[in-house]
């Protein structure tokens, strides 16, 4: 099963960038998750796209959510909402037939706040929806005062959370496969 884990978060230092890797490290066998940074897409402009077309960075995400049977977005939250960087690769991929349509989708994300990216989450829930992804509704997984999860190498070092992950990804992995 091919996954792609987009990481919302452009710093290579994020949580987002190593819950993502904490969940590409407890990866069933048969299954594959690829993780895709989202660093270097230009701000979408509808006069650049005419002009030039979508970039190549856009053109290559694409065609990696097509051929995958399902997308995890480990999301931040910025302002109690996506990052603007995440919504931006979004908008250039709805530009024409979107590669997330029809799309299984789970999203999860960390931060230092105490309600995780529970915000960030619904508000990127609502941006998928206009995609028409399919988004997996439960589990969910908020972590919340990630500073006390992850050490300085940005290792998931909590137990209980490791745990969850587990069982997301169990869930995800049999809600993509079995497409209930």
């Amino acid at each position: 099963m091919k996954i792609i884990g987009i990481s919302g978060s452009l710093r290579k230092a994020s949580y987002n960038t190593s819950l993502l890797r904490a969940l590409i490290s407890l990866q069933p066998a048969g299954m594959e998750i690829e993780p895709i940074r989202l660093n270097g897409i230009p701000v979408y402009d509808g006069d650049n796209e005419k002009a030039t077309g979508k970039p190549a960075a856009i053109l290559d995400l694409d065609q990696k959510i097509r051929a995958a049977e399902g997308v995890v977005i480990v999301t931040p939250e910025y302002n109690f909402s996506i990052p603007g960087g995440l919504k931006n690769a979004i908008d250039w991929l709805s530009r024409g037939s979107s590669p997330l349509k029809g799309k299984r989708v789970g999203v999860m994300g960390a931060s230092d706040g105490p309600i995780g990216t529970a915000r960030s989450q619904y508000q990127l829930r609502q941006t998928l929806q206009s995609q028409e992804s399919i988004v997996m509704p439960r589990p969910e997984i908020f972590v919340s005062t990630a500073h006390d999860k992850f050490d300085v190498q940005g290792t998931l070092t909590d137990a209980a959370t490791l745990e969850r992950l587990k069982k997301w990804l169990k869930a995800f992995a049999d809600w993509v496969e079995k497409k209930p």
